[in-house]
């Protein structure tokens, strides 16, 4: 159950300065997935493990909403002194149209890839990064998590709120690629990246359903937000 507080006074500095520092955590986002994509998908190829790799594929794609996001936040912020309803512009529901596709693509590469390793008893050099990358990415999402919450529930805005869950999903990926990597390092089971990749795959499945509901205009989604 989320509590929302009783949001603060439409045009007041604090306002203002809540939509500032909400604008700053979705362009941290969206640098933090950048570096943590191009970490993990070139560590992923390195080192030969699935779970890894998918999971900087879905960062990148992760990216692509965070620009929706910022979007959202300038309009939410320039119709926050009046009691219009703000709908989702033209280029938000295209990035989160392309976005929700990205998943899908990133879903069904990763089924394929499962089965051909599979079946071609390929296993990780090492995921060892794997295990370093989720770690990070657990604390630094898990951060995140808090802030967007705290702002989303003082303004009362359920958007934010609901890319805060958004978020959240992210550290449960984070936790789903530990696991699998913590499984293979220490006892070198054959399926344990496969397990990570397949994952990986279920949020982005998950992730992709998500964006074409808010397309739609659902603003709850990413685990309920309006509960």
């Amino acid at each position: 159950m989320i509590t929302i507080t009783t949001p603060v006074v439409a045009n007041s500095e604090r306002t203002l300065g809540l939509y500032r520092t909400a604008r700053w955590l979705a362009l941290f986002t969206i640098v933090y997935n950048i570096g943590e994509g191009l970490v993990s998908t070139i560590l992923g190829f390195q080192d030969e493990t699935l779970a890894l790799f998918g999971f900087g594929l879905d960062s990148f794609i992760e990216t692509i909403s965070g620009v929706g996001v910022l979007v959202m936040l300038r309009r939410l912020e320039r119709t926050a002194n009046t009691s219009t309803k703000s709908d989702r512009t033209e280029f938000e529901r295209t990035a989160l149209r392309i976005t929700g596709w990205s998943f899908y693509g990133l879903s069904v590469m990763l089924a394929v890839t499962t089965v051909v390793n599979i079946v071609a008893g390929e296993v990780p050099e090492s995921t060892f990064w794997g295990i370093v990358v989720a770690c990070v990415s657990i604390v630094v999402m898990t951060v995140l998590v808090i802030a967007k919450k705290k702002v989303g529930r003082t303004l009362g805005s359920i958007p934010i709120i609901a890319d805060a869950n958004c978020t959240l999903v992210c550290v449960y990926m984070s936790v789903v690629v530990l696991i699998s990597a913590l499984l293979y390092e220490s006892t070198h089971f054959a399926y344990a990246d496969a397990i990570g990749a397949l994952g990986v795959l279920w949020f982005s499945v998950k992730e992709g359903r998500e964006c074409f509901q808010k397309v739609k205009g659902h603003e709850c989604g990413c685990e309920d937000a309006c509960s």
